[in-house]
């Protein structure tokens, strides 16, 4: 498997069917007796901005941290082993309602949008 061709840039499908973004980043543990294992898949701004570059996911990371506290200091790992089907899109074996994936979502729907009149 090309883990860059297959996996990166993805969409990630919880279990039931829900979109929970694009996978930003891959995460391998390096080992001396053996090749790196894949420990994790990350998703986010932070993660997204860190193949920019190390200034804009410092920055990044300052703004999600100011806004959303420590919890959102980095970016959102989903454990490789929750992985259950890699195809068009990465399918998992996890629920996004476990995850603080869609805490900006419901926050700006909360705080934002719901002020709307109408919306």
């Amino acid at each position: 498997m090309d883990l860059l061709h297959d996996v990166l840039d993805k969409q990630l499908v919880d279990r039931d069917g829900v979109k929970m973004g694009k996978v930003d980043g891959i995460v391998a543990e390096l080992r001396q007796d053996g090749p790196p294992r894949v420990v994790a898949i990350e998703v986010g701004a932070i993660a997204m901005a860190g193949r920019l570059g190390h200034r804009p996911q410092r920055w990044i990371t300052w703004f999600a941290t100011k806004l959303g506290g420590e919890r959102h200091s980095r970016p959102h790992r989903v454990a490789w082993s929750a992985v259950h089907r890699i195809g068009i899109d990465v399918q998992l074996n996890a629920a996004v309602r476990d995850t603080a994936i869609f805490d900006w979502q419901d926050w700006l729907r909360e705080r934002v949008v719901g002020k709307i009149p109408g919306a």
